[in-house]
């Protein structure tokens, strides 16, 4: 009994963690991106965002939680925000009527997140794209965008909110856009929400990858409870997650093996405190 108490006090969370690599530093200005449906140069009374107070609104909502607003699916089903908590959510802002920015970002979108899956399964996250240029991004809308882009992700949802509580939602998520007669200058972001339903990171840019997705994820998956039922089997799994490294000149997530070696090592080590303490009063008391 001892030695399963100590195990799961002291092996679990330490194992979790050894894998596990330094959190990104925070994205400054200069890697916050705007769409820009018209040139301010070419259009100068044209309204444009404010890409500094844009940014500075989207990072003044990390670690706050997200607010508990109810959507429509592609369907036209009622969806609750809060049915996502329980595991991290990645939310993205789009509007259908864009012919540029909006694809471009979910098709790269797609790209990390194919490679995301197969590094962390599609069970271990989801994703939602909501609409905000409303009432046109409705749910056949939103299902016509996707259908085109070919988003089939069983854990991809688009989403559609209801005019009325629009501006709270984007607020709640720092999403900030500015109407223009070409469409909308808007910051591009990807907004990171835990499993727990608090905003956890900000990722911006059109050009998202990979590496942006699935190292945030990784550390939410190493700070998250492992369950005591099938704990060895989920704890090989996160092993097998946390000790996966991003190979820049493939685009993939590749296993590191020679990590399994160095947890072989640890692991014994751990074996024989486990083994030093079982014995210690043992032999204390045939002395």
């Amino acid at each position: 009994m001892l030695r399963g108490r100590i195990f799961r006090a002291v092996c679990l969370p330490a194992l979790l963690l050894f894998c596990s690599t330094p959190l990104f530093a925070a994205q400054d200005g200069a890697q916050s991106v705007s769409s820009r449906p018209l040139d301010p140069a070419l259009a100068p009374n044209v309204p444009v965002l404010d890409q500094g107070k844009a940014l500075e609104l989207s990072q003044s909502v990390v670690n706050r939680p997200v607010g508990d607003y109810v959507l429509l699916n592609r369907e036209g089903k009622p969806v609750r925000l809060a049915d996502y908590r329980g595991k991290p959510l990645l939310v993205s802002f789009i509007y259908t009527g864009c012919f540029e920015v909006c694809p471009t970002t979910t098709k790269n979108l797609q790209k990390a997140v194919t490679n995301t899956v197969a590094v962390l399964g599609a069970d271990r996250f989801n994703v939602a794209s909501i609409g905000f240029n409303q009432p046109f991004d409705s749910p056949s809308a939103l299902k016509s965008f996707a259908t085109q882009n070919g988003i089939v992700f069983p854990n991809w949802e688009f989403l559609s909110p209801a005019q009325a509580i629009l501006a709270d939602l984007t607020a709640g998520f720092g999403f900030s856009y500015a109407a223009t007669p070409a469409g909308f200058d808007h910051i591009v972001q990807v907004t990171l929400v835990d499993a727990e339903g608090n905003i956890y990171r900000q990722i911006y840019g059109e050009a998202l990858t990979a590496d942006m997705l699935v190292e945030p994820l990784k550390q939410l998956i190493a700070g998250a409870p492992v369950p005591q039922s099938g704990a060895v089997a989920d704890l090989a799994d996160r092993v097998r997650i946390l000790c996966s490294v991003y190979d820049p000149n493939t685009g993939q997530y590749r296993l590191n093996y020679v990590l399994f070696f160095e947890i072989g090592g640890f692991l014994t080590f751990i074996g024989y405190m486990l083994w030093y303490v079982r014995r210690g009063p043992r032999h204390s008391k045939n002395a």
